[in-house]
This record gives C-alpha cells, structure tokens and sequence, in this order.
C-alpha cells in the first residue's frame, strides 16, 4: 500500500492516534466496492472499539455529503448503520464504527435464510416507515431511463458486439416504457438502492448492519425487495422467494405502508422492478468492466441475465424483450 492517498490517509490517522488510541501497524484493506470508495480496517487499543473502519472516497469521484446526510437519515429510522466518529470532507475520509466482516453473503444458507430475512425485512420496514418526500432525490423517469440505457449501451453494445435492428431497438424502447410506467406507479419511500447480501452485515445486535447506502432515493416502494431477493449474488427457489415477499407484503401493510390488497398485483410491481434493476446492472457489471477494468462482476453477469429472462417470459408484453434476451443468453461470451 504506497499509493499517495494512502500517505494523506496515514497522515490524518496520525492526527487521531492519541484520541482514539489507534494502533497504526494494524490498517489493512477491509474492502472494496464497484465505485472509487475504499474502505480499511485499524485496532484500537480502547476495548470499547476493538477496530474502526476508514473509507477513502476521493471527493472529486465521491463526495461524502451524501453519505452523511443518509446514514444520519437511517440511523433516526432505527436502523443500524456505520457511526462517524471523525470526518475530514475536504480530503474524503471518514473514521466509522465497525459492523464486522460477516456479510449476509457468507452467512446465508438454506438453514438461516428465514432468519436472516426477517431481520432484513424489519429493517426494510422501518426504513419505510420513516420515508418523507423532498429529502432524498426522485427516483424519476430520467434516472429510471438512463439506468435502462446502460443494457443496450454496455451491456448489448460493448460486451456482446450485438447490432440490434431497427424492430429490436423499437421493441427495447417501448418495453421500457412500459417497465418505467409501472415503476412510476408504485408508491414512493425512501429506497437504499443496493439493499442486498454484499451490504448486509450480519451484527449481534439490531442485525442487520446496513452499508453501502449512499446512492439512497425517493421511488418505487418494490425496488430494495428486488434488491434483496433476486439478488445478483445468491439465488434462492421461486417458491422460497415468494413466500419471503409476501412476509414483507404482510407486515408492511400491517403497520401502514402503502402497499397494494392484492399481493398478485404486489408480486407484478416486485417483478417489473426487478427487470429494470436487472437490465440495468447487466449494463453496469459490463461497463465496471470495461469501462474501470474490474473484471469479478462478469462471472455475475449469467444469474442476473437468467432473473431478466425469466421474469419477461411470464408477461404477454415483454416477451419480445425476452426473445432479445434469450438471443445474448446463447451468445458464448454473455
């Protein structure tokens, strides 16, 4: 580790050494994620710490005010995320409270999933509970467009060299109408945006420790279930699944959320949210590719293209995005 941020990063570290009592022999890498943000583990000598967590996020790539603002936004929900002990904005470092290393991930199994998704679903809940609008920025038809524009851009164009004909592009354009006119109907709260296995710490207490959260909007209430349950990294049996939605369809009406009576039109909207989260990160792990040179996102490519697939099988009017689909599925790079 000798790159010159990491020098600033030690520098500041030695400023909080006494206060914190950090022992500075132990910074290591904690972890990475799919942005610039980097994230590293140190001791503390006072036993009521044990280790904090240091993010390095470059502020001209990622600024911290949103990060802030959202982790003070969930912690007065009542959900458990990071504590900022000390911050320094101008160079991008923080110096959090420590969840662990024990993500939903490596904990899940076919004898904990019950478990472990119902903690997820309170904390989903509470989330929710507390959502108010014009605090977080709308989740809106042009950030649901742009996000869709990745599939064709990256994902068809990039990745797989596919030229679409002017009757395929047309069928894309008008499916995703269609997924945006059915996202734009669902009622709105606050949505973490990547509320899934890899941002999931599993904790002692208030489990669980929720990360990663500061890309939150205002929009679709279905979009962290998705998020959650047809996850790009675990996948679970369809009737499992929806036996966890109807939970959290369940308790969600029982304390107010505006959910739909009828949990087959629920089911739909998780559905049609899902497929625009799908589309989306198919052109997201081919641009983190070829775009960042982070090339562990393209073995996760096939399990989110098999949810696309699926999921526009079942309804009348995506099946001719399903045909497109189906075409990149037997493409040998997909």
């Amino acid at each position: 580790m000798t790159d010159s941020r990491l020098d600033t990063l030690r520098n500041w570290l030695t400023g909080l050494e006494a206060s914190w009592q950090l022992d500075m022999s132990t910074l290591a890498p904690a972890s990475a994620d799919a942005s610039f943000r980097r994230y590293f583990r140190i001791h503390s000598k006072n036993p009521d710490f044990g280790s904090l967590i240091v993010m390095d996020a470059p502020p001209q790539y990622e600024p911290l005010d949103a990060f802030l603002k959202v982790d003070l936004l969930l912690e007065r929900a009542g959900l458990y995320v990071p504590k900022i002990y000390e911050k320094n904005i101008a160079a991008g470092f923080l110096l959090l409270g420590d969840l662990g290393n024990q993500t939903y991930l490596a904990a899940l199994n076919s004898e904990s999933a019950d478990g472990l998704y119902q903690d997820a679903i309170d904390a989903l809940v509470k989330m929710q509970l507390a959502s108010k609008s014009n605090v977080l920025p709308n989740y809106d038809q042009a950030l649901l467009q742009r996000e869709l524009n990745l599939f064709p851009e990256w994902y068809l164009g990039k990745h797989l060299h596919l030229p679409l004909t002017a009757a395929q592009d047309l069928q894309i354009q008008n499916t995703f109408s269609l997924i945006i006119e059915n996202n734009l109907a669902q009622a709105k709260v606050y949505v973490h945006r990547d509320f899934h296995s890899r941002n999931l710490m599993v904790t002692e207490k208030n489990n669980p420790g929720v990360i990663d959260f500061q890309d939150a909007v205002y929009g679709p209430i279905t979009y962290d279930a998705a998020s959650l349950w047809r996850d790009a990294y675990i996948a679970w049996p369809e009737e499992r699944v929806i036996d966890w939605v109807i939970k959290y369809w369940e308790e969600g009406r029982k304390v107010g959320l505006a959910m739909p009576n009828d949990f087959g039109q629920f089911y739909r909207d998780f559905e049609w949210m899902g497929l625009q989260r799908y589309l989306k990160v198919l052109g997201i792990f081919a641009r983190l590719f070829y775009r960042d040179g982070k090339e562990t996102y393209l073995k996760d490519i096939p399990l989110v293209l098999e949810y696309a697939i699926a999921t526009a099988n079942r309804y009348i009017e995506l099946k001719p995005l399903a045909r497109i689909l189906e075409s990149t599925r037997r493409d040998p790079d997909a």
